[in-house]
């Protein structure tokens, strides 16, 4: 049976934002926030760039820094101008990659102990450790040429040992931001509890995500645990998007999943809960992944070929031109952060189909903007498909409205790039 929950007003006013750009600097001088990520930029990090370019519109100056550029080449030109600008620590080559690890082990004893004991608890190992503590002191290099003041990395896998790491060697002090789920699958092989421990501030993306870290900090650190949501530009979505026709007796219901092919996705999921249904309903899958092959085979196993499409990764003109034609966004995914691609459709006025899970349902409201599932339950979810598909248009419109109201007012990039402004500006003395 499917969840309902009582209604909640669906017109949410935007956190008031702090005056971020009225106060470029604090008494400890201008900010100058390093961004690190591991491979910058990548078609699924739209959030970052779009977080960064906001940052700086508020008066924030950022360096861009990336371990390595993307085996990818770089195909839009908003990515371009980004790869541009971005400084890439392996360019460095490996010669001083080594003579920046040969100084650690020389001068700094507690780092070269940090990254060992990080080594020995089951992650990445401790040659891997041993790269990223020479990361490290290549990094504090460049922080010092270009006045760097704080280090901010995504993700709290390697590039937060980096940030961690530079700060042990004498760099800037360091915050980052989680999203799930990888760092909450395996919290002590990542060192999770040290990373916070040494941070100026932590961010989640969902008040979920806060609760995970809140597992490996002590209670005096919770403060500093803060959620601040991925942002969407709402200049990219001014006006809802009109519906397909149907569904009806002539128009299937059409369905678009956007997601890397990938087992906590749950799409192998959806082809079951696909053949299960006799709801007239046709999916396109937009992505690309390690089981793309066997979702293929799923497919023509199950006989789905005439109503499930396969075509591939797309840029954000092309999953937005997926939405246009599709009735409801669907996300089967059995873990998550708080998927961008689900507000992104939200936005476009997409009403969803997914599951509750991690920080889903702090945006999706059941039954309002569309229909939450268990995870994991194919049944369950091809009875959403074929109440959804049996719902009457106008209600798919307003329930789509109701999404894109939802999304805008809790993902604005603007208020989420100044609560991260005024955290930078709060926590620059530490």
């Amino acid at each position: 049976m499917l969840r309902v929950v009582a209604p909640v007003p669906m017109t949410q006013a935007p956190a008031t934002a702090p005056a971020v750009a009225a106060h470029p600097a604090t008494d400890a001088g201008p900010l100058h926030i390093g961004y690190v990520v591991n491979t910058y930029p990548r078609p699924s990090q739209t959030f970052i760039r779009r977080e960064v370019q906001a940052l700086e519109a508020q008066g924030i100056t950022i360096t861009r820094f990336a371990m390595r550029r993307d085996a990818q080449a770089v195909t839009s030109d908003e990515d371009r101008a980004e790869q541009g600008q971005t400084r890439y620590i392996l360019d460095s080559g490996a010669l001083r990659l080594a003579g920046a690890l040969a100084g650690v082990m020389l001068r700094h004893p507690r780092a070269l102990r940090a990254a060992w004991r990080a080594g020995g608890r089951g992650g990445p190992g401790r040659l891997r450790q041993m790269i990223y503590l020479a990361e490290a002191g290549l990094l504090v290099r460049q922080c010092r040429d270009r006045g760097v003041t704080h280090l901010h990395a995504h993700f709290g896998t390697n590039s937060t040992d980096v940030v961690r790491y530079a700060q042990l060697l004498g760099g800037p002090g360091y915050s980052f931001t989680t999203h799930g789920p990888e760092e909450f699958d395996a919290p002590q092989a990542l060192s999770l509890g040290d990373k916070i421990g040494g941070a100026r501030f932590v961010v989640a993306v969902s008040a979920f995500g806060r609760s995970q870290l809140a597992r490996w900090a002590p209670f005096d650190r919770w403060n500093r645990l803060r959620v601040v949501h991925c942002g969407i530009d709402p200049a990219r979505f001014p006006d809802p998007l009109p519906l397909p026709p149907g569904p009806d007796a002539t128009h299937p219901l059409r369905l678009v999943c956007v997601g890397r092919f990938a087992e906590q996705k749950g799409q192998m999921l959806l082809i079951e809960a696909m053949a299960r249904t006799t709801a007239p309903v046709h999916l396109t899958l937009v992505g690309d992944g390690p089981l793309a092959s066997a979702l293929w085979e799923a497919v023509a196993r199950h006989g789905l070929a005439d109503r499930v499409a396969l075509p591939g990764w797309k840029d954000e003109a092309g999953v937005r031109e997926a939405l246009a034609q599709a009735h409801a966004m669907i996300l089967p995914s059995f873990a998550e952060g708080l998927p961008v691609a689900l507000m992104e459709a939200m936005a476009a006025a997409r009403p969803a189909i997914t599951t509750m899970i991690a920080g889903i349902p702090e945006l999706m409201v059941d039954g309002q903007t569309g229909w939450l599932v268990p995870a994991g339950d194919a049944d369950a979810l091809a009875r959403a498909l074929e109440q959804a598909a049996t719902t009457p248009p106008d209600r798919l419109r307003r329930m789509g409205l109701a999404a894109r109201d939802r999304a805008l007012s809790r993902h604005d990039i603007h208020a989420e790039a100044a609560k991260l402004a005024a955290l930078f500006r709060a926590h620059q003395q530490d």
